[in-house]
């Protein structure tokens, strides 16, 4: 892949890059708050790169009408709904700022911790992450996240901070890393850690969503977990060869002492019942290692099929239409 258009001008850019699906809402609060922190930080352009996720509300026509009203504000409509990872990775590809800060359009990231965010990038650093060290929530929620990024944490190959979401600012070169990564089953914060470069970190509370109501189901959040666990670790199929080979050890010391007891005493089982719980309990842990594979196995098909992460059904405002 080539690297991404950068801003050529003497003047940096910065490129706000907002992922969308039914928003409709959230659209315009979110670009006067963004707007406000563009108005206040002079000594860079900023972009508002839009990208909407094939939405079934007003979503599409109320970034067509900022298009007009604001010429900086950019639009990335998707031919289909292609999933929150591809809906994020449409919006960074399509800006061209010397820096891009991902935030959801829900406003819980709060924008007011941007000039911060900027204030690190000036002193040096590529990455800049926002930590969630507090989130308003649902308890529910937040404890499936807990839950996620302990796990997440301790099996994954490589070192992902835990409660970082999307929310950041990225450096060009850090932004044309990921972009020019073949792979297809994305996941971005994993991706994000993966490409190293020099990162510091922003601790923040996440605050509840003020209008509309979340299009992210709790399955959603099981396959964006998926994402992660088989994506970057390796350690479960690590498990079920260690598993296999303490599971092959028992059954054999258990046959030589069975054989021993026959020999000795007669034959000890007098019922069917626990040569049917040894069956069903080895037949679950078979079947839970075919499936582990067979999720390998299915990531391994999604990138040979090597379709493209999303498809744009029309851009406005960006360079080329």
């Amino acid at each position: 892949m080539e690297d991404l258009p950068v801003n050529n001008m003497s003047k940096k850019k910065i490129s706000f890059s907002i992922a969308c699906y039914n928003e409709e809402l959230n659209i315009i609060p979110t670009y006067l708050a963004l707007k406000k922190i563009s108005d206040v930080i002079k000594r860079y352009d900023f972009e508002f790169v839009f990208s909407d996720n094939c939405s079934t509300d007003k979503t599409r026509i109320l970034i067509k009408k900022l298009l007009i009203k604001d010429k900086r504000v950019k639009g990335v409509f998707l031919s289909r709904n292609f999933g929150h990872e591809a809906n994020g990775q449409a919006a960074m590809d399509h800006s061209t700022g010397d820096a891009v800060i991902p935030i959801e359009c829900d406003l819980q990231d709060p924008p007011e911790l941007i000039p911060r965010f900027i204030k690190k990038w000036e002193e040096g650093y590529d990455v800049v992450a926002g930590i969630r060290s507090q989130s308003e929530d649902k308890s529910i929620m937040m404890l499936i996240r807990k839950i996620f990024y302990k796990i997440f944490k301790s099996i994954s190959n490589i070192e992902i901070p835990t409660n970082s979401g999307a929310f950041s600012l990225m450096d060009r070169k850090v932004i044309n890393a990921i972009h020019n990564l073949p792979e297809k089953y994305r996941f971005f914060r994993g991706l994000r850690a993966w490409v190293g470069f020099k990162t510091s970190y922003i601790y923040y509370k996440r605050r509840k969503r003020k209008f509309g109501i979340t299009s992210y189901k709790f399955f959603d959040y099981v396959k964006h977990s998926e994402r992660g666990i088989f994506g970057f670790s390796y350690l479960l199929l690590d498990l079920m060869i260690y598993g296999g080979f303490l599971l092959t050890l028992i059954s054999f010391l258990f046959i030589i002492g069975y054989l021993y007891w026959v020999i000795a005493y007669g034959n000890p089982i007098k019922a069917s019942i626990p040569l049917m719980m040894a069956i069903v309990f080895f037949g679950g842990i078979q079947l839970l290692a075919i499936s582990i594979i067979g999720k390998y196995i299915q990531v391994i098909v999604e990138e040979t099929k090597n379709r493209p992460i999303y498809i744009v059904d029309k851009t406005v405002n960006i360079k080329g239409d």
